[in-house]
């Protein structure tokens, strides 16, 4: 019996030694999350290894893992910028990014954890006083502020694309101009607009006027002919007619008193 205490209190030892090698050796690594293994007792990172996905995994008791986010994250920036010709400009803009999964190791001793300050805001920035440098305030607030999205974006790309680091979009969320300039943009636009719909007006009352020329030529055009073609005979023939027409009228007398000089009847009375 008091041979017990002293056997257990190895044991006891060892297991105490044993759960805290497990506890430093285990690891768990969340998904959208790659781990990059440090061995404390070589070179550190070895950045051929692959990285260590999501999961459990057990190391060196020694060794440690750097865990990355690998999902695609955003980034809010809001940079000062100046126009084509010299204005301040204030650029809201929105970058999707991510790590290139396979080269973390490579990030990691290259650039480190915090990739995001070194390497991806200096490139936005650098990228949007470039492209906004050659366009003047009016193009930034109306026309061209999509194909200046896409620029910063293309250049931006061109920095990042060596550095380990995958960029998938930039969004221009707001410009923001001085406010003086802005109500001039306004003023000349809504002059803009208003020229363009005069001009349409004039052109419609053209189109409109051409159209009704047209139809008067036309209808002389048929006169002319028309005229032309009636003779005194057929003139005769058709107020016989119509003469006929109106003495089997009910509501009519008909006097017939001779002629007239174009050789047709008279009519009197019309009751």
């Amino acid at each position: 019996m008091d041979k017990l205490p002293k056997v257990g209190l190895p044991i006891i030892i060892i297991l105490i030694i044993t759960i805290v090698v497990l506890a430093k050796s285990a690891v768990t690594i969340d998904a959208g999350h790659a781990g990059v293994l440090y061995e404390t007792l070589s070179n550190g990172v070895d950045p051929e290894k692959e990285p260590l996905g999501p999961g459990f995994h057990l190391i060196a008791p020694w060794n440690r893992v750097i865990d990355y986010e690998t999902r695609q994250q955003q980034l809010f920036e809001e940079m000062r910028v100046l126009s084509s010709n010299g204005l301040e400009i204030q650029i809201d803009a929105t970058a999707w990014y991510k790590p290139v999964t396979a080269d973390i190791g490579k990030l990691h001793n290259q650039k480190g954890k915090d990739y995001l300050e070194r390497i991806i805001q200096p490139a936005i920035r650098s990228a949007a006083r470039s492209v906004v440098g050659r366009y003047t305030p009016e193009q930034l607030y109306s026309s061209k502020r999509d194909a200046i999205q896409e620029e910063i974006f293309q250049e931006t790309q061109k920095i990042v694309e060596d550095q380990y680091i995958q960029l998938n979009n930039i969004l221009i969320r707001d410009v923001t101009l001085p406010p003086t300039i802005k109500q001039a943009i306004e003023r000349k636009l809504k002059q803009e607009q208003e020229s363009l719909e005069y001009e349409f007006r004039l052109v419609t009352a053209q189109k409109e006027a051409d159209k009704a020329r047209i139809d008067a030529q036309g209808k002389a055009d048929a006169n002319k002919i028309l005229s032309a073609s009636l003779t005194d005979k057929i003139l005769q023939e058709k107020g016989i007619e119509a003469t006929l027409k109106l003495a089997e009228s009910p509501n009519s007398k008909v006097i017939v008193v001779g002629s007239g000089d174009s050789g047709l009847p008279l009519i009197l009375g019309n009751n």
